[in-house]
């Protein structure tokens, strides 16, 4: 029997972080509800899923947008008779500081990797409810913790999801409903490349610009999305039955130390 049989999974985004956790739940025989803006991202996810022989419904959504959430929380249900797993991993890293970003920006990063967290669980919490239980997983950053200078609105919504982890962790542990957060350090995702290509976006040695993000981390290189989707698994399975309301550093030791090079 595979660890996640019988089981019903939202993940929120398509690529990086999120591409790798349906697949990893997919198999482990979840069936898969995915939600993500870029409908390129969707279809090329729609077809390695279907090839795998993996249950999937992948659908063009704004998370940021309550209509769509909720419409998409509804077509899952519908598809598949309920959710277990929600994993949230969309999100948007502008830069600038509070002076620099527009309001605009601000209120988009809000709304898409804080709002996402809060539109998922009104939706889905009471299907998991329903079901008995279940685990979510919010993708947080080593940014919510220790930032860099340039990322307001990106830094301030990944403190914010540590903290909503654990207020949902709280409301709603004794429903059976686990909740935990994952902080990342640098992990090759299309964010990670964004920033390797530079702010006018013409550097090319994208590679190069990895292994010197990567000489920041003690382990002495960048993650990958399989990584940190390994231990999302781990925390949406029965073996992590007894944490609830934690951030799970997946980092390489950048923060364990000061100044560590």
């Amino acid at each position: 029997m595979k660890d996640f049989d019988g089981k019903i999974a939202l993940v929120t985004g398509t690529t990086g972080i999120g591409l790798a956790t349906a697949r990893r739940l997919a198999a482990g025989g979840a069936a898969i509800i995915a939600c993500g803006i870029d409908r390129a991202a969707n279809a090329a996810m729609t077809a390695e899923l279907d090839s795998s022989g993996a249950e999937a419904l992948v659908m063009a959504v704004d998370v940021s947008v309550p209509d769509q959430v909720r419409d998409a929380v509804a077509a899952g249900v519908e598809r598949f008779g309920g959710i277990d797993i929600i994993v949230n991993s969309a999100a948007v890293h502008p830069y600038g500081t509070a002076v620099s970003t527009d309001f605009d920006t601000w209120n988009q990063a809000m709304s898409v990797n804080v709002g996402s967290i809060y539109l998922t669980a009104h939706f889905g919490i009471p299907e998991m409810i329903r079901r008995g239980g279940g685990a979510i997983v919010n993708v947080a950053s080593v940014q919510g913790f220790a930032c860099q200078q340039n990322v307001a609105a990106y830094a301030t919504t990944k403190g914010a999801i540590h903290t909503l982890t654990r207020s949902l962790a709280l409301d709603y542990a004794r429903a059976g409903i686990r909740v935990n957060s994952v902080s990342p350090g640098s992990i090759r995702t299309p964010i990670l490349e964004k920033a390797a290509r530079g702010e006018n976006g013409t550097d090319a040695d994208v590679e190069a610009a990895y292994r010197r993000f990567g000489e920041a981390h003690p382990i002495g290189r960048i993650g990958e999305p399989e990584e940190v989707a390994e231990l999302i698994a781990f925390l949406c399975s029965s073996k992590a039955g007894f944490c609830t309301g934690a951030d799970y550093r997946i980092d390489g030791g950048l923060t364990a130390g000061i100044g560590v090079k």
